[in-house]
């Protein structure tokens, strides 16, 4: 295990049993919290935004705000936000899928993506990998290309990454951290 992971994972509390029985959920405020932890976080999504020759940061609702917005800042990129459906103002394009407790919708602007776009999808942790999934589907039809995906974690035994793989089309899906 190297330095940054170490420092990551030392700063991430289990909280058993939410947001229901079962469930093992992986808390990142005390990393956020640490200016240390954040800023070592920030920096290695930052190297990677910038290794994949993106364009913009596309940050998912709502910890995904949280991480991309300073990794774009940080790599001298654009960032645009995923909402949940009926948060943006303006014209939107809209996404369903299906996620760990339900199913949800997803919007961003139309006029934030292009074609000249090549899109670095942010976020804080791989699950089932729906609402990443979705993301991909919505960033390409609004015409830009998608350039990876960066998560914080990934929650191995969830095989997300099985299910994005084919969605990605080959683009790279980096996790800093796999538990």
């Amino acid at each position: 295990m190297t330095g940054i992971e170490e420092l990551l994972l030392s700063r991430i509390r289990d909280v058993a049993d939410y947001p229901e029985p079962g469930v093992m959920f992986k808390d990142i405020t005390p990393l956020l919290a640490d200016p240390a932890a954040f800023t070592a976080l920030t920096d290695a999504l930052a190297e990677i935004a910038a290794n994949s020759g993106a364009t913009k940061v596309v940050g998912l609702e709502a910890r995904g705000f949280i991480l991309g917005a300073p990794v774009a800042v940080r790599a001298g990129l654009g960032f645009v936000p995923v909402r949940k459906a009926g948060k943006l103002p303006g014209a939107t394009l809209s996404q369903a899928y299906d996620l760990e407790y339900g199913s949800a919708e997803i919007e961003v602007h139309a006029e934030d993506l292009s074609a000249d776009d090549r899109i670095l999808i942010v976020d804080d942790v791989l699950a089932t990998g729906g609402t990443a999934e979705a993301s991909i589907e919505l960033i390409r039809r609004a015409g830009a290309e998608v350039a990876g995906l960066a998560v914080l974690m990934e929650l191995g035994f969830l095989s997300g990454r099985a299910r994005l793989e084919p969605a990605l089309g080959g683009a790279p899906l980096e996790a800093l951290l796999v538990v």
